[in-house]
């Protein structure tokens, strides 16, 4: 297998956000309770200025605004369509497309900084780190969630474990999205954080039907999304059925129900 080529990863993880776009914000209803746990992590407050990295379309964002307003709140994406969604429906946020390994702003420009289910699909997540910290005022706050540990994500694993089931090896190291799910601690505090802590938050899934969830599931992975789209019809067409098979565990009754844990850190740039 050939060595992690960083620029190809964030090629595809840009090509497949801006693909799944809409479907990812119409499968934002069953985050909801994530959005919701990372917002109260983050203290927010009237007037506070506001960065949301790894934004997508805008979702928490828009909650957020509403709890800084008459603060600022920017959104930033490697990917472009999703900021034009999300501009499209609160066109009082500010968006920047960029790479969060070299953020486009100067130090000290935020009190606070989100970043919801975004840390793990970054190559250098130290790098990523120093420049949130970079950008973060004193005392400013960090509020991230990344996947849990392998073994408690199940929405996740199911088509990982499907993927791997029907197609080759892969010839190029990828990223795992639970590759954060344990060590997040030691990670934030290597890149200097302060009073740093990690909660729990528990999603409910529910699945009518595998094609349900193969779906919902390539609505939320954008860099898997890219890679699965190119592969033939023929092959395509059959994971909605097939993953039938990785899901069963998680039968109830004609559904599926798939409880699946999310890490919800803050820490802040200085004690």
């Amino acid at each position: 297998m050939a060595e992690f080529d960083s620029r190809r990863h964030k090629r595809g993880e840009r090509e497949g956000y801006n693909l799944i776009a809409e479907r990812y914000l119409d499968a934002a209803p069953s985050r909801k309770r994530l959005t919701e746990a990372l917002l109260a992590a983050a203290q927010l407050a009237s007037g506070q200025s506001l960065l949301d990295l790894a934004s997508g379309p805008g979702i928490l964002a828009q909650a957020a605004a509403a709890l800084v307003a008459p603060g600022r709140v920017v959104i930033s994406d490697l990917a472009e369509r999703p900021l034009v969604l999300a501009r499209a429906a609160a066109p009082e946020l500010l968006g920047v497309a960029a790479d969060a390994e070299a953020l486009p702003f100067a130090d000290a420009s935020f009190d606070r900084v989100l970043c919801g289910l975004g840390l793990m699909f970054f190559p250098d997540d130290h790098r990523a780190l120093a420049e949130i910290r970079r950008v973060l005022r004193p005392q400013g706050r960090l509020a991230v969630s990344v996947w849990a540990q392998a073994g408690r994500v199940p929405v996740v694993e199911c088509a990982l474990a499907c993927i791997g089931r029907l197609l080759p090896p892969p010839k190029v190291a990828h990223l795992s999205p639970l590759r954060l799910g344990c060590g997040l601690p030691a990670l934030l505090a290597a890149c200097g954080f302060k009073n740093i802590e990690v909660s729990i938050c528990e999603l409910d899934f529910a699945f009518a039907n595998a094609a349900d969830y193969w779906h919902t599931f390539l609505a939320m992975a954008g860099g898997a999304a890219s890679g699965l789209s190119r592969l033939p019809d023929a092959m395509q067409a059959r994971f909605p059925s097939e993953v039938a098979v990785e899901l069963e565990p998680y039968r109830q009754g004609d559904s599926f129900r798939l409880q699946s844990h999310v890490l919800v850190a803050t820490a802040t740039h200085n004690a």
